[in-house]
């Protein structure tokens, strides 16, 4: 049986998930900061989760490698939130955010000194996760995440347990921690086999997906606009929310009008996110990498600064994920498009140029999916990269035995991207995009009725 304390960081992770709460709409938390740190992110965030946070509790100085802040700013925390009385505003408070990665000591510390749950950055991203994970495969990278920071937590709970800072259980024999612990690493060896096969069975998709049809990834930091643009490119309802995080696994649709072009939507990034927690991940953003063009958002509405920091960040995780797949073109495919257009009224892209150009992007298009500003200069520009400039075709009529026209005009419609056609005294004229060797087939297969002009 578990003891109590291990309960109370349950609600952090993943180890008690059936039991732990999972609705965090309406919960009230502290949020402790170090130094003055921006916490827009972290707020919003919380936000996100309906979790209210009635004050921020400031300190500067090193942070304490125990406590995160001083030993003597937590014990008054701990004393106003003993204290705190119908009408206080910190009544009800049942959960201390602490605005940075905390180390496994930090966590177990604070928690024995407030007696609240209590979730760093990493903890409520996770939360976060589980919230919006809906598919089979989004499921299990969340609970391999969210074990995967739990076994942290609960390694320091052994250690303090067997070198007498705690109370040890059960003698000489296990801790209650330990056994715990020995659990979480047994079904994490079972999710990685499921991981390991759903993986192999998205990759085989993936693979048969390429030989029918090209893929167009959408990537960017969380809250982009991903989804929207999605939407607006597909024509497909898919959740759009201005929250973070509203995306959490791969949507697949298809380029409105093309048969064979498909988009990819996936996970937004998100800065100074862990490794080992992104590496659950990993599947998800292979959608997104394995593409014949990557669009990479940015959002317009952000200051210079913080556009910076999100474009850094985008890159750097396609980047490695890329080169960890040993793919080495992903800047040579990637196309920037500056989303929200319509949220900015006096920006200037000759502002924002110059920062591009320092990543390595180039020729950056400005759309906004609400207004449809700039969707058909996208919609062009990724045809004539994935096909090539726009073509003729006319199909000829045959002989009174042979296939109609308005028939081979349906296959060409069923088989390449059709901008417009036109009757003609003698047959059909076609504009579409398609490849070279796309044309020659569909002009073999009808017996050379169908010609380029």
């Amino acid at each position: 049986m578990a003891d109590s304390d291990v309960d109370l960081l349950a609600g952090a992770g993943g180890l008690l998930m059936d039991d732990a709460q999972s609705d965090h709409n309406g919960r009230k938390a502290l949020l402790l900061v170090r130094n003055n740190e921006d916490c827009s992110e972290f707020v919003a965030l919380a936000h996100t989760m309906g979790i209210h946070i009635v004050e921020r509790i400031d300190q500067r100085g090193k942070s304490d490698s125990k406590w995160f802040m001083g030993r003597g700013k937590l014990q008054d925390v701990v004393e106003d939130l003993r204290s705190s009385s119908e009408g206080h505003p910190w009544n009800g408070v049942d959960l201390l955010l602490l605005h940075t990665n905390a180390t496994p000591r930090q966590l177990v510390g604070v928690n024995d000194a407030v007696g609240v749950e209590v979730w760093d950055r990493v903890r409520l991203l996770l939360a976060l996760f589980t919230a919006h994970a809906s598919s089979v495969e989004a499921r299990t990278q969340v609970r391999i995440a969210r074990l995967q920071s739990d076994r942290t937590v609960l390694r320091e709970i052994v250690k303090l347990q067997t070198t007498g800072e705690r109370a040890g259980y059960g003698g000489a024999g296990q801790t209650a921690a330990g056994s715990i612990l020995n659990n979480v690493n047994r079904e994490l060896t079972a999710l990685r086999k499921r991981q390991r096969r759903q993986v192999k069975s998205a990759t085989e998709r993936r693979r048969q997906r390429k030989q029918h049809a090209m893929t167009i990834g959408l990537a960017g930091y969380t809250n982009a606009g991903k989804s929207s643009l999605f939407r607006r490119l597909s024509g497909k309802e898919v959740l759009v929310e201005d929250r973070l995080f509203s995306t959490l696994e791969s949507t697949l649709g298809r380029l409105e009008s093309s048969p064979r072009i498909l988009l990819a939507d996936t996970i937004g990034f998100i800065d100074g996110l862990p490794n080992a927690t992104l590496e659950a991940f990993r599947a998800t953003l292979a959608e997104a990498i394995e593409c014949d063009l990557l669009l990479l958002l940015i959002d317009l509405s952000d200051n210079i600064t913080e556009m910076e920091r999100k474009i850094r960040t985008s890159i750097r995780e396609l980047t490695e994920r890329a080169l960890d797949a040993d793919d080495t073109s992903i800047m040579e495919r990637m196309q920037p498009v500056l989303t929200k257009a319509d949220a900015v009224v006096t920006k200037s892209l000759d502002a924002v140029q110059p920062m591009l150009s320092e990543y390595g992007l180039s020729n950056p298009l400005v759309v906004s999916s609400h207004t449809g500003e700039g969707l058909d200069e996208l919609k062009s520009t990724i045809l004539n990269t994935l096909l090539g400039p726009k073509k003729t075709l006319v199909i000829l009529d045959g002989q009174s035995q042979e296939m109609a026209s308005k028939a081979i005009l349906s296959r060409i419609y069923d088989a390449v991207y059709v901008h417009e056609h036109t009757k003609l005294p003698n047959g059909i004229e076609v504009q579409i995009s398609a490849t070279d060797e796309t044309i020659s087939m569909l002009s073999v297969n009808h017996n050379g009725r169908i010609q380029l002009k």
